[in-house]
């Protein structure tokens, strides 16, 4: 199986422009590709996880990636997907997520002896001068096709800047140069980027009369349509000290059972023909899954070692061999629930962690509280009953008090 069938049988691919096209480029090594990563924290996260993995697949294929840097880009941020207004970051502070950035992406693709490229976009972007940008690109876009724009519709009741409209050009230009400079023939990115993604394509095409091809990738969403890679306590990210590997590995050891094997179809690396086979199991044999989706992941991010040392926490924790005897447990009833939720302020009284609704307020800003060994720090977080319902929550006070999560 070539690679952009491995890519539709696993499901990745969301939309195309030029599909012909772009299973030829691929499948024989002639696609010199980009993703974009703009510098928006100092790590990465499981959203980028995905593109990297894909970045991964299609270099093994003999591909060229370039993961382009967005210093430029960053200075604005991109509306897509967003009610309000990205936060402004400051110029040392983007340079600063990029350095970190740099660390993290070597891990996965392979920058050695040009088989990759890394380069930043702020190298052109920060030196365009407003009125020759408005003369160069501004005469190829309409805003009336620019307003039908998916990644806009999202800020019309609170209203879209002029500062953010210009997001979509500035991408679009990037595609451009990529093109001129580096012979790059192809665009990837997640599905809420197809509009952004188009005006690269279009640009090309007007300017220099010749064809690029584009192709999302589907987003990473559970099985209710909401997007993974977020916890009770927060982003889920590749940076060790942001989020432990014993953390990550929880992450995904805790994922529903609709969802895991669509995850491991989507993020390893195991063979389809494997997969496939576990496409058949079901009941006791979706917790092996879990296991495997989460210390392939592991693996992936963290490296064997600290997936071994994860697996072996987790079973030891949940075998109550945390202090070789019987975990206490919290037994939750229906009345114990709002809306199939239950608060962390609730939970830990609940718990006997606090006696009161104030003590456990507290502790909980305090750094006190723990959900599998993630720090919580929200009071006004919440736990899902169908989650708490796998019997495979254990909540912590400090650094002895454990307590397994129970619903009858």
């Amino acid at each position: 199986m070539q690679i952009y069938e491995e890519l539709k049988a696993r499901g990745l691919i969301a939309q195309v422009t030029d599909e012909g096209r772009i299973r030829e480029l691929v499948n024989n090594a002639k696609a010199t590709f980009y993703i974009g990563f703009d510098p928006t924290a100092d790590s990465l996260h499981v959203g980028h996880f995905m593109a990297l993995c894909l970045m991964k697949r299609l270099q093994m294929a003999g591909n060229k990636p370039i993961a382009l840097l967005g210093g430029g880009t960053g200075m604005i941020g991109d509306p897509s997907g967003k009610t309000d207004m990205r936060k402004m970051l400051t110029p040392e502070l983007i340079n600063h997520n990029i350095e970190c950035f740099k660390k993290q992406m070597s891990r996965f693709i392979d920058f050695s002896d040009g088989k990759a490229i890394m380069v930043n976009n702020a190298d052109w972007l920060l030196n365009l001068g407003y009125i020759d940008f408005l003369r160069e690109i501004g005469p190829h876009f309409t805003v009336n096709r620019m307003l039908t724009a998916e990644c806009y519709k999202q800020r019309w009741e609170k209203g879209l800047t002029v500062f953010e409209f210009n997001y979509m050009l500035m991408q679009a230009y990037d595609f451009y140069r990529l093109y001129c400079d580096y012979g790059c023939n192809l665009q990837f990115g997640g599905d809420d980027q197809w509009s952004n993604m188009l005006a690269g394509t279009e640009l090309i095409r007007r300017k220099l009369g010749k064809d690029a091809e584009a192709m999302t990738q589907v987003l990473l969403l559970n099985s209710a349509g909401q997007k993974m890679g977020k916890t009770v306590s927060g982003a889920v990210w590749l940076d060790a000290n942001k989020t432990t590997p014993y953390e990550f590995y929880q992450y995904w050891r805790n994922v529903a059972d609709a969802d895991v094997l669509r995850c491991i179809r989507l993020l390893t690396f195991l063979p389809l023909e494997q997969i496939d086979e576990m496409d058949k199991w079901e009941g006791s044999q979706l917790n092996r899954a879990k296991e495997i989706l989460a210390w392939e992941l592991t693996s992936l991010v963290h490296g064997e070692e600290e997936a071994e040392k994860a697996q072996a926490a987790a079973k030891a924790l949940f075998a109550g061999g945390t202090a070789n005897a019987d975990i206490p447990q919290v037994v939750l009833h229906d009345e114990d629930f709002e809306n199939d939720e239950i608060g962390v302020i609730a939970l830990n009284v609940k718990a006997g962690f606090a006696k009161s609704n104030g003590e456990a307020r507290r502790s909980i800003q305090e750094g006190g509280f723990y959900v599998n060994d993630a720090a919580v720090k929200d009071i006004y977080a919440k736990l899902s009953k169908e989650e708490l319902a796998k019997g495979e929550t254990m909540i912590r006070r400090g650094k002895k008090q454990y307590r397994k999560i129970v619903v009858e």
